[in-house]
């Protein structure tokens, strides 16, 4: 372990609790002392001699000028159950499905002429004379409606809780005012804003990062009435909560067009990141980005005047950001924070541009988790948990390294948990001895460069559209989470970045998703290029890896576009009555570890795989069916797989399948015989970091170029070696 055993970690210090944070802060090394959101900092602790970092949300501390100024609340458009009318008028009901704590009707008259009613059954726009509006009852009424047609009323909405804070409240059980969310698109709130954070800078002297709680629009997060359906969407890549009458208007006079509510409801849809985008999603994305980096860097200069260093914590209200759209830069951060479940969060926070990256890591020190189990409580068990976070994550800081991490929360809870304490002391050793062995250079990779091909491209880099608990089912995140830690070189490229030549800078392509989705590619893959381009890769040698439904799109001889180089298609239904190629499973020694498997069936899949000409070589089946084929195609491969999940097996099952994809061997240098097992060599330094990502003793051994090395490892365990 390093030798300094201090710096790089932020802890959460809390007023009242003073001996708890200073003996806490020398037991795990840190630096810097934060306050959480709920805690402040007392003046023992300010003037102890640590870095402080102090948390501001821009937008969710102005409860009393919000009250004055209830227009410059945030907004979205809001979209009401379908109706069914029967014989006569229907009326519905604007808040009946939502949670009123959130949400309020905006029925201002610049508000209102944005609302639209939708014939669902013929989905066409009922013109603005065929409804009626009862303010006092929060009602629409339709006099003559068509029988048996179902409509729907999208209005516009303030949201009068703002998200994060709703959530802390009511797991937190917190007793005190609702918090409201202004909006900076108005000059006044600007103008407000400005001024407060003149006023913060200069009575928070000790103060020597301001860590903004992102910028100033969060991620979606829809409550409903019904607690039996509490969470009504929720989507953190969304830009559904960016919507005012003042930003529409701007936005036409910018662009040149109007966007309507449906352009935001999408029949109820709203705009997942799992859709592909279209040129107005496009449009109004770029348009929000230019606001918050205009109004954002104006904040940071000042705080820059105060001497003070800008962190943006990666999280809750950060839509608007976008660290790997190219333009990061321009907001002047000097650090970004991130919290983290899972290794892809670690990889997505590594690769910004910024000098410091931080994590924030889990369990959060309160009294339960996000899905509302115990955990600082009676039935809690922290130090497990941190275990579990820490295995994941720490698998990817081996391949990519960041510059700090740290914990969240309230510190006092950790007071009946010694172990937890311990353990938290041996991760911050862990974490800075890994850092030391980063700076003597990047770690032994293997030859075999991979990218990930879906519709948003580098955008959206290590991510989906939430944490791996929020979007397990889909196989490219369970992908993108096996990918962060192995020892392999990694990018994200679009479908325009095909066309454009990104495929000269890589030997495997991975496609993964279902049909229709941004990941697989929906309508994109109907571009003829596209399929050239790729399947001219493949044969001249490299390789297309693809799960669930890859270059799936209907209208085509084939549901796969890729079928020709996969040798595998799906069978929507339009074969049930074609004959289907028998096959008998073929092994290939080591190639599927044991315990490794791919199922016919996901959340996703409906089709049936089936082979093509009878030539790709099967290596495992699920009912009756190929779940796992290698189709030789020119000098290169197709590779398919029915779906993807992470585990410790499968993830050596990837591993393996790009090792066999380049051409490369599977026990090579700088490759643990054990599954269970992983590690990195780093050159530079000649330290090889072994880790047992399992809660068994592991036994493994390592080929290195001077020759085997083995290690023991108990569960969870790390064993630094040098060589």
């Amino acid at each position: 372990m390093s030798e300094n055993r201090k710096g790089s970690f932020t802890l959460p210090g809390e007023s009242g609790y003073e001996k708890l944070t200073l003996e806490l802060a020398e037991k795990w090394g840190a630096d810097v002392i934060r306050d959480s959101d709920g805690t402040e900092l007392s003046d023992e602790i300010l003037d102890a001699g640590y870095g402080i970092y102090s948390t501001i949300c821009m937008i969710r501390e102005h409860n009393e000028w919000a009250k004055k100024n209830h227009d410059k609340l945030q907004q979205c458009f809001l979209m009401t159950s379908p109706a069914v009318a029967a014989e006569g008028k229907l009326t519905i009901e604007l808040m009946k499905d939502f949670f009123e704590e959130q949400f309020s009707v905006n029925d201002s008259d610049k508000a209102f002429r944005y609302w639209q009613v939708y014939d669902r059954a013929t989905d066409t726009l009922l013109a603005a004379d065929k409804w009626s509006y009862d303010k006092e009852k929060g009602c629409v009424t339709i006099e003559e409606p068509a029988a048996w047609h179902s409509y729907t009323v999208s209005f516009m909405a303030y949201r009068i809780w703002e998200e994060i804070s709703m959530y802390n409240h009511t797991t937190n059980n917190w007793d005190k005012e609702h918090l409201m969310q202004i909006d900076p698109i108005y000059p006044q709130t600007q103008e407000f804003l400005l001024e407060w954070m003149k006023e913060w800078c200069e009575t928070h002297p000790a103060t020597t990062v301001v860590r903004f709680t992102s910028m100033f629009y969060n991620f979606v997060w829809i409550w409903g009435s019904d607690v039996r359906n509490r969470n009504l969407f929720t989507d953190w890549g969304s830009y559904d909560f960016t919507v005012s009458e003042k930003a529409l208007d701007d936005f036409a006079a910018k662009y040149g067009y109007e966007l309507t509510a449906e352009d935001f409801i999408n029949q109820g849809k709203l705009h997942v990141t799992h859709m592909p985008g279209s040129r107005k999603k496009a449009d109004w994305m770029e348009f929000i980005n230019d606001f918050v980096i205009s109004f954002g860097r104006k904040l940071i200069d000042m705080v820059h005047e105060y001497g003070k260093k800008a962190y943006v914590f990666y999280d809750d209200s950060w839509v608007g950001i976008e660290p790997y759209n190219g333009r990061f830069e321009e907001f002047g951060f000097d650090g970004l924070i991130k919290c983290v479940f899972s290794g892809f969060e670690a990889r997505l926070c590594a690769g910004v541009k910024v000098d410091t990256h931080e994590l924030r890591l889990h369990p959060y020190l309160f009294p339960v988790g996000l899905g509302g189990a115990p955990t600082f409580m009676d039935g809690g068990d922290p130090t497990l948990e941190a275990k579990k976070y820490w295995n994941s994550v720490r698998r990817a800081l081996l391949r990519e390294p960041v510059q700090r991490i740290g914990l969240g929360g309230y510190l006092h809870l950790v007071e009946g948990y010694p172990d937890f304490c311990d353990y938290i002391e041996q991760v911050a050793d862990e974490f800075r001895t890994i850092g030391e062995f980063h700076k003597e250079g990047r770690p032994y990779s293997i030859r075999t460069k991979v990218a990930v091909l879906h519709y948003w491209g580098k955008l959206r880099s290590w991510t989906l559209s939430g944490h791996f608990h929020e979007t397990y089912m889909n196989d490219l995140i369970h992908i993108n989470e096996a990918l962060s830690g192995l020892p392999v070189d990694v990018s994200f490229i679009s479908f325009e970045d095909v066309l454009n030549g990104a495929l000269e800078n890589v030997d495997v392509v991975i496609n993964a998703g279902f049909a229709g989705s941004a990941w697989s590619g929906g309508d994109v893959w109907k571009n003829p290029a596209v399929v050239e381009k790729l399947t001219r890769f493949v044969y001249e040698g490299g390789s297309f890896i693809g799960v669930n439904e890859p270059s799936a799109v209907d209208g085509y001889d084939s549901f796969f576009r890729m079928a020709p180089v996969l040798g595998v298609d799906e069978d929507t239904g339009a074969r049930i009555c074609h004959g289907k190629w028998e096959f008998g499973v073929q092994t290939e020694e080591g190639l599927m570890p044991e315990g490794s498997f791919v199922k016919k069936t996901g959340n996703y899949r409906k089709g049936i795989p089936f082979l093509t000409d009878g030539k790709a070589k099967v290596l495992a089946q699920d009912g009756g069916v190929p779940t796992l084929t290698v189709n030789k195609f020119g000098s290169g491969m197709g590779i398919y797989m029915a779906s993807f999940e992470k585990t410790i097996e499968n993830t050596r099952l990837l591993l393996n399948l790009i090792l066999l994809a380049g051409g490369e061997d599977r026990n090579g240098l700088y490759l643990t015989d054990n599954c269970c097992t992983e590690c990195a060599y780093y050159p530079g330094s000649g330290q090889l970091v072994v880790i047992n990502n399992s809660d068994m003793p592991q036994t493994t051994t390592i080929q290195t170029a001077d020759g085997p090395v083995e290690a023991q490892l108990e569960p969870y365990a790390t064993k630094m070696l040098r060589i």
